[in-house]
């Protein structure tokens, strides 16, 4: 099949005139060449090839007498709603739409198709402001690295092409810095959720989000993942290294458990975690207050933190719930025991995660139920409480137990592993250095 970049065509064009851009290009190819190959299938193009093929097809369509330029009108399927009737919503006459589909469906499922599909549209419309729009092509998404194009060749007929990007494994390694939520920045240098949900998870170890993160923060990814030749994340790995504020995460696996360690082979999984709801902020402190419900001042025997309704609220810990009811002014109250002495509580629970009640164990990290304003509150926050051997005790500062240390022969294994990782970063930084050497010296 003929391989091609649909985002590089977005970029090319501009969002007014891609749409058609793509269309044309994917199926001119047909449209010259129909009378010379027997097959439906076009042999791949190079870049240069294709390059040169993407710029007569843009011309032509651009130039189609009588009409304007094409526009590119974006169109989501609707819950209950064909695909005929979201192109007809996309401003084609019936009669197009009706064909439009009748094409598409030699090669998809016209059907079963689900609510959410996006059908990118590139759309003519007369000069003379008179008259139906023309269809100049159809492009939707059928798989992560995949896609078809409908549109009209340079005979005017409508071409249909699938189309297919190369997948390939690579180990990246990526520098980003804090722009928004940690999620947002991590997305824009290629991690997925998943990758971004494991560091975020290891942060809240060693980093209070709300006061020590701030925008402009550099930060590092190491992560396997499954790319398209666009450069498109379509599959996350496994996180192999994360640095933020200076504090470094390596992956090393014990036996069948994955574990992350510092770069001296001291394991970075605390005791307990820093913040047991991610993106949160913290909204009260513990100590003396003054009740924003009941309006006198006592104290307050834990953190508050500010997130929305339904935010996971998770183990800040191994251990044994021991508690799971309504409790007075905490509302739906949750409390858990770890070992030595130490226990969590929760307050003001929405709902509990399935599964969490009394007797069963969680693991830290794992989701036990959702922030919500149950009990004495004024809005939709987290309560948060550590106690140590039946005392609460300030959650900020409170010195629990550290995590281990690797030694012998699985410390030498963790150095040789280390030891890959940090020749990757190496190179990259060099990569780097050399890009800004070279963008000074055309500046110059």
């Amino acid at each position: 099949m003929q391989r091609f970049d649909l985002k590089a065509v977005r970029k090319r064009f501009g969002p007014g005139v891609a749409a058609g851009a793509i269309g044309v290009l994917a199926v001119s190819l047909g449209g010259i060449f129909a009378s010379r190959l027997a097959p439906p299938k076009s042999p791949a193009l190079d870049p240069a090839a294709a390059s040169a093929l993407q710029n007569a097809a843009f011309t032509h369509a651009e130039a189609r007498a009588g009409f304007a330029p094409p526009q590119s009108v974006p169109v989501k399927l609707l819950r209950g709603e064909t695909l005929e009737g979201a192109v007809l919503r996309a401003g084609v006459a019936p009669a197009e739409a009706h064909l439009a589909v009748e094409m598409l469906a030699k090669a998809m499922d016209t059907v079963h198709v689900k609510a959410g599909m996006l059908v990118d549209a590139a759309i003519a419309r007369p000069r003379s402001n008179s008259g139906e729009a023309r269809l100049i092509g159809l492009s939707l998404r059928t798989g992560p690295a995949s896609a078809i194009t409908l549109s009209r060749s340079f005979d005017g007929a409508l071409r249909l092409r699938e189309l297919d990007e190369k997948i390939r494994d690579e180990t990246t390694v990526a520098n980003g810095a804090i722009e928004g939520s940690l999620y947002e920045s991590a997305a824009r240098i290629g991690a997925t959720p998943s990758v971004t949900a494991e560091v975020a998870k290891l942060f809240s170890h060693k980093i209070d989000f709300q006061r020590d993160i701030q925008p402009g923060d550099a930060f590092k990814l190491v992560f396997d993942r499954k790319v398209t030749e666009a450069g498109r994340t379509i599959e996350a790995g496994e996180l192999q290294y994360a640095e933020l504020h200076g504090v470094k995460f390596y992956r090393f696996a014990r036996g069948n458990d994955v574990e992350y360690f510092d770069e001296f082979g001291k394991n970075i999984k605390g005791f307990l975690l820093h913040t047991p709801v991610d993106g949160a902020h913290i909204t009260s402190l513990f100590g003396m207050r003054k009740h924003p419900v009941l309006g006198y001042t006592r104290a307050h025997q834990g953190i508050d933190f500010g997130a929305g309704s339904g935010t996971p609220i998770l183990a800040a810990g191994d251990g044994v719930v021991v508690e799971a009811r309504p409790w007075g002014g905490y509302g739906n109250w949750l409390r858990i025991r770890h070992s030595a002495g130490w226990d969590t509580g929760y307050g003001h629970i929405s709902r509990y995660a399935n599964g969490v009640r009394p007797g069963v164990h969680v693991h830290q990290g794992q989701v036990v139920a959702y922030v919500g304003a149950t009990g004495l509150a004024t809005g939709p926050h987290l309560h948060y409480e550590i106690w140590k051997n039946g005392q609460r005790v300030n959650p900020i500062g409170a010195k629990v137990p550290q995590g281990s240390e690797l030694a012998g022969g699985e410390l030498a294994r963790f150095r040789e592993q280390k030891a890959h990782i940090d020749s990757l970063l190496s190179a990259k930084g060099q990569a780097l250095a050399a890009a800004d050497v070279h963008s000074e010296s055309l500046r110059r």
